[in-house]
């Protein structure tokens, strides 16, 4: 795996590592809570390889290499011990970053996530890295109806519709199909038992691409998980930001 990873720090106070989802990055899935978070802690934000300004990796990904590779990157940004702030894939990333380096990982909030694939969500991730072969246009309108709220996506004009797929189309990171790849691997099961640090999980009840069952089964898995509950889709940097933040925020107030 390459080494060198795109950072961008920001802030002052104890530490929280950002992971990303696939076909994403930083700034599109974290954007609207990064200056907030920024107020009370040093947020650290690591573009995995094919996203953002990192280079596309030559090899496949794997959990272990992101893992480490975010926490040596977060060391290197003078982060001794941190909490790791998980968004979809990124939350196998946190849970791996937590049972191979718990001297580092203080805290785990994970949002939208996952242990393992069900049957539909594999469904969905098979199309998905089968389109990528394709036209771009047509892989995000099958993101978009796969990532959106069925109700916001109800509600969109045919105008407002196709804008979104336009705009989704533009954004697709390079390093998709290794994104996708590793999504299909992801079964952490084994090791939730292993975590001691708190932990917060925040579904996404009408997500249709993670199930909000996906997410209280990883919750059911990690000892003394609190469990939250949000009424949004797959994105909810777009379609609940302010909620997401207030769970998040609280949470990261409590005492370690």
């Amino acid at each position: 795996m390459i080494e060198n990873f795109a950072t961008t720090t920001k802030g002052s106070g104890p530490a929280l590592l950002l992971a990303h989802g696939a076909g994403g990055e930083v700034r599109a899935n974290f954007g609207p809570l990064i200056d907030e978070l920024a107020r009370t802690h040093t947020v650290i934000g690591v573009d995995y390889p094919g996203s953002g300004a990192t280079p596309r990796s030559p090899e496949p990904l794997s959990l272990d290499g992101l893992a480490d590779a975010l926490v040596a990157t977060a060391v290197r940004e003078g982060a001794e011990r941190f909490t790791v702030f998980g968004y979809s894939l990124g939350t196998a990333v946190a849970v791996r970053a937590a049972t191979r380096h718990p001297e580092r990982v203080t805290g785990l909030v994970l949002t939208a996530g996952f242990a393992r694939l069900d049957n539909r969500m594999r469904l969905a991730v098979d199309l998905w890295r089968h389109l990528l072969d394709g036209d771009r246009r047509t892989l995000a309108r099958f993101l978009t109806y796969a990532a959106t709220d069925p109700v916001r996506l109800a509600e969109l004009t045919p105008e407002a519709l196709e804008s979104a797929v336009d705009d989704l189309a533009a954004t697709i990171p390079p390093g998709s199909p290794e994104h996708v790849d590793l999504v299909a691997s992801v079964d952490t099961r084994a090791e939730l038992p292993r975590i001691s640090v708190p932990t917060l999980v925040v579904t996404t009840t009408r997500d249709q691409l993670v199930s909000a069952d996906l997410g209280r089964e990883l919750a059911r898995g990690i000892p003394g998980a609190r469990l939250v509950e949000i009424d949004c889709g797959h994105i909810i940097g777009a379609e609940a930001p302010d909620e997401w933040l207030k769970v998040v925020t609280d949470f990261l107030r409590e005492p370690r």
